[in-house]
């Protein structure tokens, strides 16, 4: 099978769904506890390519930090990528990469989806 990575929230119960459902489909993943590594900007481009989304929808609008920095007035991609990198809290988790294609986890059958 092709290589797998997971960003992954130990902490957060949908992450924890998705490395289960990875296990027992019998998928070898690399797990990258994301919050301990966050994800370069240049990942985080690559990512929100692979998912087809802007850099807003793959933020948690509603962690208490994404009020304090006042995100919810800024416009500029870029600014908000900054935000991530730097509080990587902010990102939506978990997500799966396969073969150059991208899903959350919420609900896990996007990541049934991508595994197909």
């Amino acid at each position: 099978m092709s290589k797998v990575k997971i960003y992954h929230n130990p902490r957060c119960s949908k992450s924890r769904n998705a490395v289960a459902l990875l296990e027992e489909q019998g998928v070898e993943a690399e797990v990258v506890k994301y919050l301990d590594t966050p994800p370069s900007k240049e990942e985080l481009v690559s990512l929100l390519k692979m998912l087809g989304m802007s850099a807003r929808e793959l933020m948690r609008t509603k962690e208490a930090i994404y009020k304090e920095l006042g995100l919810k007035d800024v416009t500029d991609e870029d600014a908000l990528i900054e935000a991530m990198v730097k509080n990587p809290k902010l990102i939506e988790r978990p997500i799966v990469i396969k073969e150059g294609k991208a899903a959350i986890g919420r609900p896990i059958e996007n990541i049934i989806e991508l595994l197909a």
